[in-house]
């Protein structure tokens, strides 16, 4: 027996799915000191009791998602409008070279995906998606993919092996850094620097004191106007490149026209972009664009796939940690902070930049301070590893043998 559920009554699910997700993280340590995000854990509370709901009384749920492609295209106009190249060059020196290394270990993660798939008989789609996609994507890239490759390659089971990926990850990624870390500072007998609170202010991020975002709600409709903005000419620009044969996903066009919006307006100097406002939005898009994408999981099409996705997500787990300990290590100068950025890296190369913090932070509490660390990593995992991320799985979704 399958029911129908309304757009107003859809909303109404999802946004119940997402605050039972805050109730069991507040109840349930380990989700909440892995940082896995609330809509996950509750999108998959719900999917568990629809799976109880189908398998003894055969009940469906049918929701209108109209709103969900317009939610994930307000998440990623989002990622391009806080995706500031004065801040990019404000940041030093040590933060490009991160994500130039970080932007390399996406190929990495991404050629042992797709080449361990091909191994175990699976789609390669599906090592992108236990790539790149999940593991430094996260929850929000995973679903929108999972999405978009399920439709054009009919591939069963996409989102809840994308879902999968990403938790998994994010446990693991939470695991990893301090091993990696606390081996490398016990190898080379690293101490943080004595001069670490008096550092070179050119290697590090500084702000300026009156830059201040104020949240009103004319703020938050200013920058409601711009993401909408950015959104419309994204898709008629986007129906134009569709005509002319260019294939590129449609939230990828606004993302780029929200970087170009908001680099002019700082370069120009003629309006400032709050970025509180623009990371709300983004936020709240997120949010319920994963509660409504985890509203239909069918955990029961997960069993085929389990053991080849699970073995490739732990050859990807000891691929970072060789990577972070040989080579992110000396590229980032084979001292204490480089150490530190490498336990990060750990964090949100399999998970997301909440736990590259929390694996640093745990680090520097028994090891001493890296204000560098702390300022590099977020910023490349907050601001600008998703947007090579977009342009890498893009590469990799270009080549023949992928599809």
């Amino acid at each position: 027996m399958a029911f129908d559920i309304g757009f107003f009554e859809t909303i109404g699910i999802a946004l119940l799915i997402l605050f039972s997700g805050y109730a069991i993280n507040h109840r349930v340590h380990f989700l909440k000191d892995n940082n896995i995000p609330e809509p996950v854990v509750g999108g998959i509370a719900f999917s568990l009791i629809s799976a109880v709901l189908y398998a003894q009384f055969d009940v469906s749920l049918n929701f209108d998602l109209s709103l969900k492609t317009p939610l994930m295209i307000v998440f990623f106009t989002s990622v391009g409008l806080g995706a500031s190249f004065k801040l990019l060059m404000k940041g030093g020196p040590k933060v490009f070279l991160f994500l130039l290394v970080a932007s390399l270990y996406l190929m990495v993660q991404n050629a042992i995906g797709i080449s361990m798939a091909l191994s175990t008989d699976l789609h390669p789609l599906f090592g992108m998606i236990a790539g790149s996609i999940t593991l430094s994507g996260g929850h929000g890239t995973g679903a929108t993919y999972a999405e978009m490759l399920g439709d054009s390659h009919n591939l069963q089971g996409v989102l809840e092996i994308a879902m999968a990926s990403a938790t998994f990850g994010l446990v693991l990624g939470g695991l990893l850094g301090g091993p990696v870390c606390k081996r490398l500072i016990a190898r080379h007998a690293l101490e943080p620097a004595s001069h670490q609170a008096h550092h070179n202010r050119d290697d590090i991020i500084t702000y300026d004191p009156e830059d201040k975002d104020l949240v009103t709600p004319k703020r938050m409709m200013e920058t409601l106007l711009i993401l909408i903005m950015c959104m419309s000419a994204g898709a008629y620009l986007y129906e134009w490149l569709k005509a002319h044969s260019v294939p590129i996903p449609s939230f990828i066009v606004p993302l780029i026209l929200g970087i170009i919006f908001t680099n002019a307006c700082e370069f120009s100097g003629e309006y400032v972009i709050s970025k509180a406002c623009v990371d709300l939005w983004g936020t709240m898009a997120l949010s319920i664009f994963l509660a409504m994408a985890l509203m239909s999981l069918r955990i029961w099409e997960l069993l085929n796939l389990a053991g080849p996705i699970l073995l490739i997500i732990l050859v990807q787990t000891f691929t970072l940690a060789l990577f972070a300990y040989f080579i992110t290590f000396r590229l980032m100068g084979a001292n204490y902070d480089a150490a530190i950025m490498a336990g990060g890296h750990c964090g949100f190369g399999l998970g997301a930049t909440p736990t590259a913090v929390a694996n640093m932070e745990s680090l520097v509490s028994r090891f001493g301070p890296s204000p560098q660390a702390f300022l590099v990593v977020p910023m490349v995992g907050a601001f600008f590893i998703d947007i090579t991320n977009a342009l890498v799985i893009q590469s990799y979704l270009a080549l023949p043998f992928v599809h």
